[in-house]
C-alpha cells in the first residue's frame, strides 16, 4: 500500500517545508521553492549490501582486514592523478560543470580507452539519441566492440540494461535527466536527483562497477540539486574553463580515494581533449620578456608545481574611488596587498586603477603567490620590467614581512627546469634541503628587500 505527500523542497540547498514560502529560510534564494510530490510505500525497504556481503554484526577496528584499493588506469595520466591513481572499482564519481566545457567529450574518450583493454564500458546518454552519440564518436575517433551505448531516462530500464551487459564502468551523461517512477516529481528536481543517485550508488557498491555521473551546475557554477548529491558520492569532480581559452582543467574537490588537492590539465583540439603534461611551459611560452608589469611564480596544485604569470595594469582613475579589478585571484587579496605596498613601501595607490590578471586562464588561490602579485602591481607603477629570469615565491604578511611557504624545493626545481636564473624565496626556507643546479636561490625577510633584488 503505498500513499502520497506533498512538501515544498528548495531547487537550491534543499531545504524542506510542509507549505510554499517566497523565501527560503536555508539559503536566503527566493522563488526557489518547489513542490514536490512522493509515492510513499509501507513495504519494507532493502538493507543496503556491499560487494564484499551484509555486515551481519559489528566489529571491532583492530579485527577489521584491509587491502590496498585496486585501480583501474584510464591510459590518461592527468585523470589518473586526479583520482589519485586510477578508477576504483565500486566508485561513484561525480563530474560537474558549465555547459560546453568538455564533459561528455571527456567521458567518452575515457570509455573508449577503457573499451579497448577489454573492459566493458556502458554510456547512457539522456539527453542525445545513439546515432548523435555515435556521430560525436566518430569525430573523436572511438570504435571499440565492448563500448556499449544506450540512450534511456527510466531509471529501471536502465538497472535492466545493466543487469543483462554486466560492464565494469557505466557513464551517465546526465543525472538531472534521468527519473524514477515511483517519483512523481519532474526529472532535475531535488527528490528525483536524490533517489536516483541514491540507486546509483547501490548499484556501484553491489555488483562493484564504477559509475560516472555528469551533472548539471547552476548559473553559480554550483552542482544543480541539493548538496547532498555530493555527500552521498565518493568523489566530485569539477571541469573549469573558459570557452574562448582551449585549456580545461579537472580539479578535485572531495575523493574518498585520494587527495583532493590536485588538478589536471587539457587542452581542447579538434579530436578532443588532449593532456598538458607540461603546464608550466604551456602557459609561459607567449609571455613578454621584461615587460613592464609581469612576474612569476610557482605556484603548487596539489603535488605538481606550476609555473604561471601574473599580470598587472596600474593606471591613473578618473574616479573618486579607483578600481580594483582581478581575474584568477581573489579580488580581497589584492586589495589587502596594495595596502601593504602603501603603508609599508609609501608608495601612493589610493589615485591608481589596478587590473590582476593570471595568464592562462588558471586561478590561484594559495598565499605563496602574494609576494608576486606585489613585484607585479610595483612593476606596473614603475613602468619598470623585473628580470624575466627571476621567480618570486612567498606569503606576504600585513607587517611587510615575507613568511615561509611550503614545498619550496619543488618549485625550484621547477623553475630550474624551465630556465630561470634566480628564484626570490622566504628567508625562513632557506635551510634544510640542496638547491637546484643552475639557479640562484636568495632568501628576503621583507617586502623593501624583494623589491630591491627585483628592480636592482
Amino acid at each position: 500500500m503505498a500513499k502520497r505527500k506533498t512538501k515544498f523542497m528548495c531547487n537550491d540547498c534543499g531545504y524542506e517545508s510542509p507549505k510554499w514560502m517566497g523565501k527560503c529560510p536555508g539559503c536566503g534564494h527566493w522563488n526557489t521553492m518547489v513542490e514536490e510530490v512522493e509515492v510513499v510505500s509501507k513495504g519494507p525497504k532493502r538493507s543496503f549490501v556491499t560487494s564484499d556481503g551484509p555486515s551481519m554484526k559489528a566489529t571491532p577496528i583492530v579485527s577489521v582486514e584491509t587491502q590496498e584499493e585496486p585501480r583501474v588506469d584510464t591510459s590518461l595520466e592527468e585523470l589518473n592523478r586526479v583520482l589519485g591513481g586510477g578508477i576504483v572499482p565500486g566508485s561513484l564519481v561525480l563530474i560537474g560543470g558549465d555547459p560546453g566545457i568538455g564533459k561528455s567529450t571527456l567521458l567518452l574518450q575515457v570509455s573508449s580507452l577503457l573499451a579497448n583493454k577489454n573492459m566493458r564500458t556502458l554510456y547512457i546518454s539522456g539527453e542525445e539519441s545513439v546515432r548523435q552519440t555515435k556521430l560525436r564518436a566518430e569525430r573523436l575517433g572511438v570504435a571499440s566492440s565492448e563500448l556499449y551505448l544506450y540512450a534511456e531516462t527510466n531509471l529501471e530500464l536502465i538497472n535492466e540494461t545493466i543487469e543483462q551487459v554486466e560492464p565494469k564502468f557505466v557513464i551517465i551523461d546526465s543525472i538531472q535527466t534521468v527519473h524514477h517512477p515511483d517519483v512523481t516529481s519532474a526529472p532535475g528536481s531535488v527528490s528525483q536527483v536524490r533517489e536516483c543517485t541514491a540507486e546509483m550508488m547501490r548499484i556501484a557498491k553491489t555488483k562493484n562497477i564504477a559509475i560516472f555521473l555528469v551533472g548539471h551546475v547552476t548559473k553559480e557554477g554550483q552542482i544543480a540539486g541539493p548538496r547532498l548529491l555530493e555527500h552521498m558520492v565518493d568523489t566530485v569532480l569539477y571541469f573549469e574553463g573558459e570557452r574562448h581559452h582551449t585549456y580545461r582543467i579537472l580539479r578535485s574537490q572531495k575523493n574518498r580515494f585520494g587527495s583532493t588537492n590536485e588538478i589536471a590539465i587539457f587542452e581542447m583540439v579538434q579530436a578532443g581533449l588532449k593532456e598538458v603534461l607540461n603546464p608550466s611551459e604551456l602557459f609561459l611560452q607567449e609571455r613578454s620578456h621584461g615587460a613592464p608589469g609581469s612576474a612569476i611564480v610557482a605556484s603548487m596544485e596539489g603535488t605538481r608545481p606550476i609555473l604561471v604569470e601574473i599580470q598587472a595594469l596600474v593606471t591613473q582613475s578618473s574616479f573618486n574611488y579607483p578600481k580594483r579589478m582581478a581575474t584568477g585571484v581573489d579580488q580581497n587579496r589584492v586589495s589587502l596587498l596594495m595596502a601593504v605596498l602603501e603603508k609599508r613601501m609609501g608608495m601612493l595607490l589610493q589615485s591608481q586603477d589596478a587590473y590582476i590578471k593570471v595568464a592562462g586562464g588558471v586561478k590561484l588561490d594559495e598565499p605563496s603567490i602574494d609576494l608576486a602579485i606585489l613585484v607585479s602591481v610595483v612593476s606596473s607603477f614603475r613602468d619598470t620590467g623585473a628580470n624575466p629570469t627571476d621567480v618570486f615565491i612567498g606569503e606576504v604578511g600585513l607587517t611587510g614581512e615575507i613568511r615561509r611557504v611550503s614545498r619550496i624545493e619543488q618549485r625550484v626545481q621547477e623553475a630550474a627546469k624551465l630556465g630561470f636564473k634566480r628564484a626570490i624565496v622566504p628567508a625562513s626556507n632557506l635551510g634544510g634541503w640542496d638547491y637546484p643546479a643552475g639557479i640562484s636561490v636568495i632568501g628576503v625577510e621583507t617586502v623593501n628587500e624583494a623589491m630591491k633584488l627585483a628592480f636592482n
